[in-house]
């Protein structure tokens, strides 16, 4: 290993041991029950709550995937996405926030997803339960796999060590962390990491410019590539059958910008619809201590969204200027944001910005192992299998699963070759389709009954699997995403299969009633 090697190494660790930190100080009150693990006892204020919730949505796509795409084919997939995401955001703040942090108090005090939907609909089989679970289950291996995959990009690129030992590495370091300290650890280190990562993307994209000549030299050499400057056409490389782009001499080739049509972009926008199911971001707004203060963590959490979106972008654009034939895979384009700190930055600073892309990753990965984990724990096993199972076995169950979990991830990033993005997308369409609708009608629609909601559960996430494997497979107009289709399959089951069914139980009406007198949302 290289001195600069182990300069950038001692400053990620320095980096780790004030995560691993946070997670000891946090471990003796989050181990004091189920629901200070699971929820953090509804104790959050509103900059940990918005903070946390983006830290932990985001993940390491936002400052390796997301650039990626804009690196390997321009503005248009990047910039509509972020579009998609960023409205969604707001809306997921401004409507379904205070309604669902009061709603999961008058539904038992539910303290999981899974809880509140089978709460919410006053189950004694838990049905509801038992399938939001398995979903969660199923959807958060493979979200977890994407920060697997980064973390072995991240160390192999900057260390290189095989990528298979750093994804291992990386994937141990999280798991660990996640058992000590709970929700309280990972929601008060993604308030940290947040800061980290936004601070680690607007210096990167400054010193882009600058390795790029000047912002001026950014947009004129960005402009000599067909479309990679167009909202509406897209930029298309040249590649070989091995996926390898070509190039002549230090300019990657390029072939003629392809059409950017409405529905592609409905299909990329519809990113933001996923907002609605994430149950990393719901459980925030659950958590929060008081609901009037989600109106403040909404404002927070859209400054700090929208620039990080538009500078990860940018950082793509970029780097496509100041290292035009550094990447020349859809894979290895992902890479950009490492290559530009690593060469530019003294290698102690850089380990520290690095340390950006490791905050991401772990934000992220530790909710997503800590909710599945829940949904076995909490939900399957004192749900359905031992009803009385004491604080202390859910807890023991709960590590166990994660580790499972983080096993069946760590199976799935095994692919180096594997696109962030990709992974990404499939399991956000995946929570998007199977929770996304179900939430925003059981909020705003009495009518909506318990066959309703497992039918869109079921639906939505079958047509996820459906479009993505076999229909998009056709091509042309069924070539979209498949949440936005998934999406819309699952609201119309709702709606259709609960006006077939049984209207909803007296006290069910009377709950939802009660939610809706509590307050109208404000605008701000």
């Amino acid at each position: 290993m290289t001195s600069k090697s182990i300069q950038t190494m001692i400053a990620m660790i320095i980096y780790m041991a004030a995560v691993i930190f946070i997670g000891v100080y946090y471990a003796r009150r989050a181990n004091k029950s189920s629901a200070n693990y699971f929820l953090g006892g509804r104790s959050f204020g509103p900059w940990v709550t918005a903070m946390s919730a983006e830290a932990s949505d985001m993940s390491g796509w936002l400052l390796m995937g997301l650039p990626g795409v804009a690196y390997w084919c321009g503005l248009a997939d990047a910039a509509w996405t972020a579009i998609g995401l960023a409205i969604g955001t707001y809306f997921n703040w401004l409507i379904v926030s205070k309604r669902l942090r009061r709603y999961s108090v008058r539904a038992n005090n539910s303290i999981t997803l899974p809880d509140f939907f089978s709460n919410r609909f006053r189950e004694k089989k838990k049905v509801i339960m038992t399938i939001a679970a398995v979903f969660i289950l199923i959807f958060f291996a493979v979200y977890a796999s994407s920060c697997f995959v980064t973390c072995g990009k991240l160390f192999a690129t900057l260390f290189g060590a095989p990528y298979e030992v750093m994804m291992i590495l990386g994937a141990l370091f999280v798991v660990a962390y996640t058992m000590i300290g709970g929700f309280l650890a990972e929601s008060a280190s993604d308030f940290m990491q947040s800061i980290v990562m936004i601070v680690a993307l607007v210096v990167v994209v400054i010193i882009g410019i600058a390795q790029a000549g000047g912002l001026g030299a950014v947009f004129e050499n960005a402009q000599k590539i067909p479309g990679f400057l167009d909202f509406f056409g897209m930029a298309t490389p040249l590649t070989g059958a091995d996926g390898v782009q070509a190039t002549v001499g230090n300019v990657a080739l390029f072939g003629e910008a392809r059409p950017y049509g409405f529905l592609t972009i409905c299909s990329m926008m519809a990113w933001g619809l996923g907002y609605f199911g994430m149950p990393q971001v719901l459980l925030r707004f659950m958590a929060i201590r008081e609901e009037k203060e989600l109106k403040t963590s909404r404002r927070i959490a859209m400054v700090w969204v929208v620039i990080s979106l538009a500078v990860a972008v940018f950082i793509g654009l970029v780097g496509r200027q100041a290292y035009p034939v550094a990447h020349l895979t859809g894979a290895s384009a992902e890479n950009i944001f490492i290559t530009l700190v690593t060469n530019s930055l003294p290698p102690i600073i850089a380990g520290f910005i690095m340390a950006g892309i490791l905050a991401a990753t772990i934000s992220s990965s530790d909710s997503y192992l800590l909710i599945a984990a829940s949904a076995v724990s909490k939900n399957i096993f004192q749900g359905v299998i031992k009803k009385n199972a004491t604080d202390k076995q859910v807890m023991w169950v709960s590590r166990i699963t994660l580790a499972v979990i983080a096993i069946i991830a760590a199976v799935i990033a095994l692919d180096a070759n594997s696109v962030i993005f990709k992974i990404v997308s499939f399991a956000w369409a995946g929570f998007g389709a199977t929770f996304g609708p179900l939430m925003l009608f059981s909020l705003f629609w009495k009518r909506t009954t318990r066959a309703g909601a497992i039918a869109g559960m079921i639906g939505g996430a079958g047509m996820v699997f459906l479009w993505k494997l076999v229909i998009s497979g056709l091509g042309g107009v069924f070539a979209i995403y498949e949440l936005l289709p998934a999406f819309i399959f699952s609201s119309i089951l709702i709606v259709v299969v609960s006006l077939l069914t049984k209207a909803p139980s007296k006290e069910i009406e009377e709950d939802f009633d009660a939610v809706a007198a509590g307050g109208e949302l404000q605008e701000g």
